[in-house]
């Protein structure tokens, strides 16, 4: 019998852990060792909790030995990213100007992680403020890609694609607001899931309500290595809590659907990859070869999603966050801003309430779209993973890195569930697929990704 956590799912783990095959406080020193042996090669996991979690496996397994009931993550080591909320930790949002704003109290979605087992082994990086898809910060440093240093690792949740690619624990939380689980999966070679919009209860103590956008679009949601993993850590955070106005106590299982998926080459007209062209048909041949139907319908409106998407998070409150940007003098803050910054200045009261009718428009159609077709096979980005930083080569090369993660931007703005699943690493170069499905069908999402995942093969841990 194997004694390597990182062998193991998270369920089976846990299975093992509760039946006292394995004893917690054995897997979580073994996580932890490896963190000091992998983390300073990446930077991936920026604040250390390892006194806390050796402290809790030892609880973990007093509890077993006293035979008293725990939860499905029973001693499943786990990462949380540093914009939430995590008891005797700074919530720095990658920021100096954060770095002492220490939490009196978890984020809603780690007490439920936390009562049923979970560990956490470590705080994960992300740019500042959380604006980027690339990791980086003045408080915590650079995170690199665990295939490549010479891409970025992906963001906002770069740090927690990173820790969980290199097999710094089996969960990673990460926030989406524009792409921030799926790309950092997708350019780490792993899977990520961006939840339904009040799935997963947020609330951050030390930062009070959160800003229009955020409210409408910004989820938690796990990142790991196997579908079974996301499905699990999707199970542990979500849960309705009354600290956030937006959650709402929805099943995990919906009713049964047609087994009939829409392939998107192209969405919204991007001059998509030809090696992800390539890795979309090789899914449809999988969902084709398992007794799915694959069709190629004309999708509804997904570029103005986009533009609606951006006019509600950069624009509301626009003076306020470049400020607060040029304050930190973080440079791909700054950049992203500016770059906005005239866009911004143009929209008003009138302009920002018509950008609700038309959401609702938007999100309409796609609703009744999703009828016909449960799941929706599109790529993550136009572009295999971009160079480490290169956001910050001028505006020209920042407005072809927007352009190419439209599909990714869209799906918040349309409050649609998403997964990335990968297609597989070559030549230190990930890549991957996005499926899209209903409201509160995430289930729909992680079916179909693991019909995918069974034909790509299981991602491999780096490092």
């Amino acid at each position: 019998m194997t004694s390597d956590p990182n062998s193991l799912s998270a369920r089976e783990l846990a299975r093992r852990i509760k039946s006292r095959e394995m004893r917690a406080t054995t897997v979580i020193r073994q996580m932890l060792d490896r963190v000091a042996r992998v983390n300073p090669a990446i930077n991936a996991i920026v604040q250390d909790c390892a006194d806390d979690a050796m402290q809790e496996a030892e609880l973990l397994d007093a509890r077993i030995e006293a035979g008293d009931a725990v939860g499905p993550l029973a001693g499943v080591p786990v990462t949380i990213k540093v914009i939430s909320d995590q008891a005797g930790y700074a919530t720095t949002n990658g920021t100096t100007l954060a770095s002492d704003l220490i939490a009196t109290q978890d984020s809603p979605f780690l007490r439920n992680m936390r009562s049923k087992g979970a560990i956490v082994i470590g705080r994960t990086n992300t740019p500042a403020f959380s604006y980027r898809w690339f990791t980086s910060n003045k408080v915590h440093g650079t995170t690199l890609n665990p295939h490549n240093p010479a891409l970025t690792p992906g963001g906002s949740s770069g740090g927690a694609g990173a820790a969980t690619s290199a097999g710094l624990g089996h969960i990673g939380h990460g926030t989406d607001i524009a792409g921030s689980v799926r790309y950092p999966a997708y350019a780490c070679g792993i899977q990520g899931l961006r939840p339904t919009h009040g799935r997963i209860p947020m609330f951050n103590q030390t930062g009070g309500d959160r800003p229009i956008g955020a409210q409408l679009m910004a989820v938690s949601g796990p990142l790991a290595r196997r579908v079974d993993d996301l499905r699990l850590g999707l199970e542990g955070m979500a849960g309705y809590s009354p600290d956030d106005p937006w959650s709402v106590p929805m099943p995990l299982r919906g009713p049964d659907f047609a087994k009939r998926v829409a392939l998107v080459t192209h969405p919204g007209g991007i001059d998509t990859d030809p090696r992800i062209l390539a890795d979309l048909e090789r899914a449809a041949e999988i969902f084709r070869a398992a007794g799915w139907t694959v069709e190629t319908p004309e999708i509804p409106e997904i570029r103005e999603a986009v533009d609606l998407q951006i006019d509600l998070w950069l624009s509301d409150d626009h003076e306020a966050k470049l400020k607060a940007a040029r304050a930190e003098d973080d440079p791909g803050a700054i950049a992203l801003l500016e770059h906005y910054a005239d866009r911004a200045a143009a929209i008003d009261k009138d302009t920002f309430s018509k950008l609700f009718l038309r959401r609702s428009a938007l999100i309409r159609d796609w609703r009744a779209f999703l009828e016909d077709y449960p799941v929706v096979l599109m790529p993550v980005s136009a572009e295999l993973p971009f160079r480490k930083d290169e956001d910050l080569e001028g505006p020209a090369t920042l407005t072809r890195l927007w352009n190419a993660q439209l599909p990714q931007i869209a799906i918040p703005l349309l409050g649609l569930p998403a997964i990335s699943i990968c297609s597989g690493v070559e030549n230190n170069m990930p890549s991957g697929v996005q499926l899209v499905a209903a409201p509160w069908r995430e289930d729909i999402c992680l079916t179909a990704g693991e019909v995918l995942e069974q034909g790509f093969g299981l991602p491999q841990m780096t490092m």
